[in-house]
């Protein structure tokens, strides 16, 4: 039973975001390719570097923070307004009468499924910036793709990678455990299920953006 439901939320989480995950990956690496040939005004910096700040800013920032922003808004409002419907019909009260814990079988799946799922996603994301970085730039005739991939492996740091994950994982529990908890505890109608729903998302782009913070002054 809790194995189907974790399944069922993995697939919701995860292939549900997975469309505008993509679009907003592939667009925010081609912007930060043209923004950045933009600023790039110096004959003394070689082109190659436009693709060494793409990397950096898509794996550091964009792809974990932003993606997670998104679904923040996603993902959180989504769990906040089915738990919130469930209390409210009374399902979660049956529920506990029945003799499960609800706690168990409702949220710790969604928790577990983001952990899961979301890191994933940015990763995914950052590997489509990436390539979007370079789509536009070849497109535009801002640089070529042989001189994109040179600066791609120019300077790579591996610990990028791990700082980014780390913050995938921070991010997903916000994600997953605070609209869970406006969710769980809404007391009233619809019109507590919407005020819940929309606190829960607002809560949770702040701990992102504080989680944010933290973690770049910890581990950078």
């Amino acid at each position: 039973m809790y194995w189907k439901e974790f399944m069922h939320q993995c697939s919701e989480i995860g292939i549900g975001s997975l469309g505008i995950v993509i679009i907003i990956s592939i667009f925010m690496g081609a912007v930060s390719t043209l923004q950045t040939a933009y600023q790039l005004v110096s004959p003394f910096i070689p082109i190659s570097t436009i693709a060494q700040i793409v990397r950096d800013t898509v794996i550091l920032e964009f792809a974990p923070t932003l993606v997670c922003i998104v679904l923040a808004g996603v993902v959180g409002s989504k769990i906040a307004s089915e738990l919130g419907n469930m209390r409210v019909s009374e399902q979660i009260d049956a529920l506990e009468i029945m003799g499960i814990n609800t706690k168990t079988y409702l949220v710790l799946p969604k928790i577990v499924a983001a952990l899961i799922v979301i890191p994933m996603l940015v990763v995914v994301s950052a590997a489509l910036g990436i390539w979007g970085g370079r789509f536009a730039g070849t497109m535009s005739g801002i640089i070529s793709p042989s001189t994109f991939d040179k600066g791609l492996l120019q300077y790579f740091q591996p610990y990028n990678v791990f700082f980014a994950l780390m913050k995938a994982y921070t991010f997903a529990f916000i994600i997953s455990s605070i609209p869970a908890f406006y969710g769980y505890y809404v007391k009233g109608g619809a019109l507590e299920i919407g005020r819940a729903s929309t606190k829960s998302v607002v809560v949770s782009c702040v701990m992102i953006l504080f989680a944010d913070y933290i973690l770049a002054a910890i581990l950078l």
